[in-house]
């Protein structure tokens, strides 16, 4: 039974993150740029003056309310998690160093499809009976457009429910649990097999950690990611940094690698990767998996901003985008391709060989930081996965099923803590690529509100509102 499920999953799978997804996500990233004038490229200083400066912003949101910082930062927790580290190292493993330069078009285009799901997410919120905002694709699905297409949001919603357990969750905690075992195996605390009844304890507290952020309600969840995510972030980077420093002469040649794997994957890889659709394949869906801009699931967190301009706080999405995919994505690629011994192309790969470039170039000793670094990668993930979850119920049963979920939500924690996750990460990720489908045709069909709301930037500029 497993395996025929399997296989029908292989073949899904393999049509939501194939061909068809990456030209439908691009086909609406290049529309969306088309009709904004490439905000991106136009506005991207006022973004980054608007976005990085609310860091020292101390302004507290009202009830019921993220600060507009708040909000990315928890959008950023979603976003920034294992991906950034192991599916950086497959894309690279199974496209060539020329997967980074294909991640880098996706970003580029990602930068504004992200400020168009930011944007209307605000735009068209509600608030609920406790005087929350709540938005995100299922409610600029259900405000935007005309009735008939309520059921696009229904299955957005019921799509988003059924993803979060595996892909914001179980397979999170297992990265957890076996980075733990990864640091306490280098130091001959614990054998390489590890200690169930160690992950059992680890996947308890995990849990219970898990429910008393998500309990506490959504300023708690702004509270913890604010000040988690900028620390993890900065570990990560001032780590990868160092390995750059340190190898500072290959630095060229990767480059130069990079560059010409994109175009001439054979001449990269030894001919372990023989064309240019498996490398730009692999950097295109690895960029989106990460930084989510197509998938919608980022603007659920920033409806919750205490803020009513939708345009202003749409910029905070180009800024995400570009910390997620140009800067995190890019450093991994730089550890792994300048210090990682023994690259083998042509085979799955995952975390395994990013680690191996820190360990090589500063020793094992550093298995606890990037054990550390790792450990704030998933938990962020989950807690931004289980503020999407809620949203996700919320809209589809209302309030009443939220603490119920939630709770459920933290003790599949413990499952995956303890169990092998292989199927229920393919299932997974396929219902995370189907997500994808009724925002794609919302944003398409939304494109002149889009359009709109850009230009709203540029009146804010004149009239010196940002």
């Amino acid at each position: 039974m497993l395996d025929k499920i399997a296989e029908i999953n292989k073949l899904v799978n393999g049509f939501i993150w194939g061909v068809p997804a990456m030209v439908c996500i691009i086909g609406v990233g290049l529309l969306l740029s088309v009709r904004t004038r490439f905000l991106q490229v136009r506005k991207f200083g006022v973004a980054m003056k608007n976005t990085i400066g609310k860091i020292f912003d101390k302004t507290k949101a009202k009830d019921g309310a993220m600060s507009p910082f708040q909000a990315v930062c928890t959008a950023l927790a979603g976003t920034v998690g294992t991906g950034n580290i192991a599916g950086v190292a497959g894309a690279i493993a199974l496209g060539g160093p020329g997967a980074i330069f294909w991640m880098w078009c996706s970003a580029f285009l990602g930068m504004c499809t992200k400020f168009s799901e930011v944007a209307l997410a605000i735009h068209f919120r509600e608030k609920n009976s406790h005087g929350e905002y709540v938005g995100g694709p299922m409610y600029y699905i259900k405000n935007g457009l005309s009735k008939k297409w309520y059921f696009l949001a229904v299955l957005y919603a019921v799509f988003g429910v059924l993803t979060v357990f595996g892909t914001g969750n179980a397979t999170q905690v297992n990265t957890i649990v076996t980075s733990i075992n990864s640091a306490l195996t280098s130091f001959n605390i614990v054998d390489s097999t590890g200690n169930s009844t160690a992950n059992l304890i680890f996947g308890i507290f995990i849990a219970a950690l898990v429910a008393m952020v998500l309990l506490g309600g959504v300023k708690r969840i702004g509270q913890v990611s604010e000040k988690l995510v900028p620390f993890m972030a900065v570990l990560y980077v001032i780590l990868a940094f160092g390995v750059i420093v340190l190898n500072i002469k290959r630095v060229p040649s990767v480059f130069a690698d990079i560059f010409a794997g994109a175009f001439s994957p054979r001449a990269a890889t030894g001919g372990a990767v023989g064309t240019i659709f498996m490398s730009m394949k692999k950097g295109v869906s690895r960029g989106i998996f990460s930084n989510e801009a197509g998938l919608g699931t980022g603007s659920i967190a920033h409806a919750c901003a205490d803020t009513d301009n939708a345009s202003h706080q749409g910029m905070f999405g180009i800024f995400e985008v570009f910390m997620d995919t140009i800067v995190i994505c890019t450093l991994t690629g730089l550890v792994i391709l300048i210090a990682a011994p023994n690259v083998t192309y042509g085979q799955a790969a995952g975390a395994e060989f990013t680690i191996s470039g820190f360990t090589a170039t500063y020793g094992s000793w550093v298995s606890i930081f990037t054990a550390l670094a790792m450990c704030c990668f998933a938990f962020s993930t989950i807690i931004g996965w289980g503020l999407y979850g809620s949203r996700c119920i919320e809209f589809l049963g209302g309030e009443k099923l939220v603490r119920p979920f939630l709770v459920v939500y933290s003790f599949m924690s413990i499952v995956g803590a303890t169990m092998n996750l292989g199927l229920l990460w393919d299932i997974a990720d396929t219902f995370n690529g189907l997500m994808a489908v009724p925002n794609l045709i919302a944003l398409l069909m939304l494109s002149g509100q889009v359009k709109k709301l850009a230009f709203d930037v540029d009146k804010a500029q004149k009239d010196g509102t940002i």
